[in-house]
């Protein structure tokens, strides 16, 4: 290391030129880097979607999941297969361990798929191969609502989706709300039965009058000629003009018989803005996008075109990303200046000017450094990147405190400018190297966090690997060339004076004098601290919970209601919750069936987006004024969620009761429910169980039916002529992007239940009455079959009440319930599954990186005693960590509290390093060792308490949850931005200060008292 020291020293104007090019590298890297609020993450599922129009979920499950499920079993890395049939619709969700190789798994479950399907039927649809990616997720939501058509407003939003897709940056645009277009062929049955219409030959004529025909060309010798058969349907006209029925020469077309409308699909749902009806363009991003550039570009398109949009349009930003990424950014960014403001002022008042300029250009050029590299490496500009940042501001500059503080006291001591640079450097070389390389091993076990909380947090011990490793550069090459080539010399300056000196040096002499009780005190303070936190503690959590830009209201209700009763309890609901302050926006959606992340009795949900933070009540409040607005609604359940933040997501009570045995499965689940409601603690309880109602059956006597000559697929086709419409045939007019269903339907007033009784077929023995040969009979509906692992599977649940503890909630219930039937299975997942996973790797990083450090500080001081005087700082410490969450009032985070003891081990041993290193240099001086543990704690107390003070200054805006901005300048308390990360800082900051203070008084007392055994011990063996 002293060789390539002097080089640089000798270099100087080449390793000045790399600095500068690392600044304008770093400059220009921050200004190009991908910005977003949370880490890409890629999720590790991937979803098999299957379609077949009408198919009940028994038949689904059986035709179309277990063959599916058989055929992906077999994948390797699978951690939970999920299926899902209901009415027309089948899925097979595939839960992957995080981090996988998302590129390969995919490839594997399509070739999986493709086998899979020659054992679906053949009526069924392609299946679906779709991969869940964060960045598919809208990064823009754009409303479009007005006093205009529903068919304006639907072309408007496709004029638009075009034309925002277009932008490189732009991955895809969804139009919530659109509905699929549908030529409808309106005929009177009556007609049809005086025609004697035969269903499956008219759907026969049709498509062979819809060809695509491939006729060539003719060469003749004199010249070529291409030949067409204009064949495919390209407008109402062709459809009109279709032949239904041949009897001679006379020839039937549906222009005859029938009246053809352009409409769409009959609605599953109904979406409101503000009570306006709307469509919403969602926008998503590609991977590696930036951000607020691609939202940027979006709504410069979109003003771009407004003077060609109706002026009753109104087009509203209701979910707008780019603006909370803004503002965390910005946040986080202000955090960052004032932590470096505040460390160059501390070494300012410890060092002087010339000093605090040196130590101060080592921050910038390690950050800028550290995100060019981060850069380099394809990663984005997050919150928890920019939090990384903010951690090691105060770290960065500990080397180059220490280099700094030597270097002064060489040039009082006479050495020359570059002498006193080039010895300090070296002397404190491999001190500095130690305790960087203790705190990057601390770090990095992190990297190999399983699951998608590491994959989300992995990104902070990579941006701190990075900037430690720069910062180590910058103390050891750049700092010595920088103070060489500044040149001056001054005096050496004290802490606080001499009056601090001097009272140290008093009371440190007074505890070396009583080493042991100086240690029985310390442990004393630490019980003391640990019963009190016992006593006093604000409880245990997953993740920090953060003040939220928006929040949901789910409505529940049951019965078999249709689209419209459905939509009018909704509307009832959105009506009380109408005109609040703090709401900017109420987005309101109603359905016929709620996805797979919602209870299956969801009837509607209520998206409101929140006015600033700082303008408002809490949410909190906000959510308990809602429930007072509308608890007296009869019927309904009503569930109030909050935006959730972070890696976790859903409900944090999760239980999954599985059994081969339908009928034991729902009575345990119904007992589950029962003790959860009974215990109190769990609040909006609720399972995918399929939901209490009635379905008709149309039974087919086959026997009767084959008397007239007709079977089960005709009666089919006469039953979707009353419901959805029988599909003939399908077309693409130039207007639309898929394909249009060509449906033949009977008049609206004819859609009923008794027109069954009444439909008659076309059979051989002529038109006869369906009730012939058909029973109409009620039965009990499935809404849908959930497997999971390919089980029969129920999931439980629930969220709960405030100052509830999920670990001790599972834990009574666990007692309380019965033993599950024989087949029948729990599994407890949700947060306390992730929870258990986190502390498990967490508490495994720990004791990985206390063998790390183990290896490192051997091999510096060849002795287990002050190795394990070292770690045992790391121990003493975690007091520390209790008492600054107690005092900040936080409660403690499994994953952020977890994450700051760790971290906090890797930065509590660098003072002790440095400090035994020279407590070493001393003894091997001639010094005993009061005197060389007394002389060390002296001459060590400035640059530990600078480099602890940096340290925790930079962590204070985090830990008060303050935001300084300094160039506006103002003040803002309790950002979202902080919220995120106060209990870590409150960690590291309480532990830190405690640890220095052991670090200033307990070491050296253990130091000596070390010795003092050591002698005694080997005076024994002598006897």
């Amino acid at each position: 290391m002293r060789t390539l020291i002097f080089a640089a020293l000798d270099r100087s104007r080449t390793s000045l030129l790399t600095l500068t090019f690392l600044i304008l590298g770093g400059i220009a890297a921050f200004q190009s880097i991908p910005k977003e609020a949370n880490p890409d993450v890629t999720i590790p599922m991937i979803y098999i979607s299957m379609t077949l129009e009408g198919i009940s979920p028994e038949d689904g499950e059986r035709l179309l999941v277990r063959p599916m499920e058989q055929e992906l079993r077999s994948l390797e890395g699978i951690k939970e297969m999920k299926g899902t049939a209901s009415e027309g619709h089948a899925s097979v969700m595939l839960e992957f361990d995080a981090g996988f190789d998302p590129d390969k798994a995919l490839q594997d479950v399509r070739e999986k798929v493709d086998t899979a399907r020659t054992k679906l039927p053949q009526e069924a649809d392609e299946p679906r191969v779709n991969e869940i990616n964060v960045s598919l997720f809208p990064v823009l939501s754009v409303g479009l609502s007005g006093p205009l058509s529903e068919r304006e407003l639907i072309t408007i939003a496709r004029r638009l989706q075009d034309a925002i897709e277009g932008i490189p940056e732009v991955l895809e645009v969804e139009i919530g709300g659109d509905r699929e277009d549908q030529l409808e062929v309106v005929v009177d049955p009556q007609v049809l039965e005086s025609y004697g219409v035969d269903f499956d030959q008219l759907a026969t004529l049709i498509t062979r009058n819809n060809q695509l025909v491939a006729a060539g060309s003719l060469d003749t010798g004199a010249g070529r000629m291409a030949v067409k058969v204009p064949g495919v349907i390209e407008n109402i006209e062709d459809v009109m003009s279709m032949p239904i029925k041949v009897d001679g020469n006379t020839v039937v077309t549906f222009g005859d018989v029938a009246m053809l409308q352009r409409t769409f699909k009959d609605p599953r749902g109904f979406a409101r803005i503000n009570g306006e009806p709307a469509l919403v363009l969602e926008v998503s991003k590609r991977t590696g996008a930036n951000i607020i550039e691609t939202v940027a570009q979006v709504k410069g398109l979109i003003e771009a075109a407004d003077s060609e949009l109706p002026d009753e349009l109104d087009v509203r930003y209701i979910m707008d990303q780019s603006t909370e990424v803004r503002d965390i950014l910005s946040d986080l960014l202000n955090n960052v200046l004032t932590a470096i403001v505040l460390v160059i002022i501390v070494v300012i008042a410890a060092m002087g000017p010339r000093s605090a300029v040196l130590v101060g250009l080592t921050i910038p050029g390690a950050f800028l450094t550290g995100i060019l590299v981060i850069w380099g490496m394809g990663l984005t500009l997050n919150i928890v990147v920019l939090f990384s940042l903010i951690l090691v501001a105060g770290m960065l500059v500990d080397g180059a405190i220490v280099v700094s503080e030597l270097a002064d006291r060489n040039l009082s001591d006479g050495l020359g400018v570059r002498s006193a640079w080039a010895e300090a450097a070296s002397r404190m070389a491999w001190p500095i190297i130690a305790s960087t390389a203790t705190t990057l091993a601390v770090f990095a076990p992190l990297l190999f966090w399983p699951g998608v909380v590491g994959e989300f947090m992995k990104f902070l011990p990579t941006t701190v690997i990075i900037c430690l490793t720069a910062s180590l550069l910058m103390a050891l090459v750049f700092l010595p060339v920088l103070g060489a080539v500044s040149g001056g010399k001054r005096a050496r300056h004290t802490v606080g004076g001499g009056a601090m000196m001097d009272g140290y040096r008093k009371l440190l002499a007074t505890l070396l004098s009583r080493p042991g009780f100086t240690l029985l005190g310390v442990l004393g303070l630490i019980v003391v601290i640990y019963a009190g936190y016992a006593r006093f503690n604000h409880g245990v959590e997953f993740f920090p919970e953060v003040e939220p830009d928006s929040a949901q209201v789910q409505v529940r209700a049951r019965g078999d209601l249709s689209i419209w009763e459905r939509d009018r309890i909704v509307r009832e609901v959105e009506h009380r919750l109408q005109g609040m302050p703090e709401v900017k926006a109420l987005y309101a959606r109603s359905m016929v069936m709620a996805d797979n992340r919602m209870a299956p009795d969801v009837i509607g949900v209520l998206q409101f987006q929140f006015t600033d933070w700082f303008n408002r009540r809490s949410a909190n409040d906000i959510l308990e004024d809602f429930r007072e607005r509308t608890n007296d609604i009869p019927g309904i359940q009503l569930e109030f969620r909050k935006q959730e933040g972070g890696p976790a997501g859903g409900k944090p009570v999760e239980l999954k009761v599985s059994s081969l045995v339908n009928d034991s499965l729902h009575g345990y689940v119904d007992l589950i429910q029962q003790r959860m409601s009974a215990m109190g603690g769990f609040v909006d309880i609720e399972d995918d169980r399929s939901l209490p109602g009635i379905e008709w059956r149309l039974q087919v006597d086959r026997e009767a039916a084959a008397r007239f000559g007709t079977d089960v697929l005709s009666v089919g086709s006469a039953v979707r002529l009353i419901t959805n419409g029988l599909v003939l045939a399908t077309y693409r007019p130039e207007d639309v992007r898929d394909e249009v269903d060509i449906a033949v339907r009977v008049p609206n007033n004819w859609r009923e239940l008794d027109q069954f009784q009444r439909q008659t077929i076309n059979t051989s023995r002529g038109q006869a009455p369906l009730s012939e040969f058909v029973s109409l009979e009620p039965a009990p509906k499935t809404g849908s079959i959930v497997r999971v692992d390919g089980q029969r599977t129920v999931t439980i649940k629930s969220d709960i009440e405030p100052g509830q503890r999920v670990d001790e909630l599972l834990r009574s219930l666990q007692a309380e319930i019965p033993e599950p039937p024989e087949g029948v299975t729990v599994t407890v997942g949700g947060e306390n599954e992730d929870q258990q996973q986190a502390a498990n790797f967490l508490t495994t990083a720990f004791l990985v990186a206390i063998a790390l450090m183990l290896l490192i500080l051997v091999t510096q001081f060849n002795s287990l005693y002050q190795t394990f005087l070292i770690l045992s700082a790391i121990v003493l410490s975690t007091a520390g960590v209790l008492l600054g969450l107690l005092l900040n009032g936080q409660s403690f985070g499994i994953v952020m509290v977890g994450m700051g003891i760790i971290a906090l081990a890797g930065i509590v041993v660098n003072n002790n390093i440095i400090l035994i290193d020279t407590y070493n240099k001393m003894r091997k001086s001639g010094m005993v060792a009061y005197e060389a543990a007394l002389e060390t704690g002296c001459l060590r107390l400035r640059p530990v308490l600078l480099t602890a003070v940096t340290t925790v200054l930079g962590l204070m805006p985090m830990v008060l949850g303050v935001n300084v901005d300094l160039l506006t300048p103002s003040l803002g308390i309790g950002a979202p931005s902080t919220q995120w990360w106060t209990q870590l800082s409150s960690a590291i900051a309480g532990g830190l200060t405690f640890a220095t203070i052991l670090t200033l008084l307990l070491t050296p007392a253990l130091l000596v008292l070390g010795d003092r055994v050591g002698h005694r011990v080997r005076g024994i063996i002598r006897r």
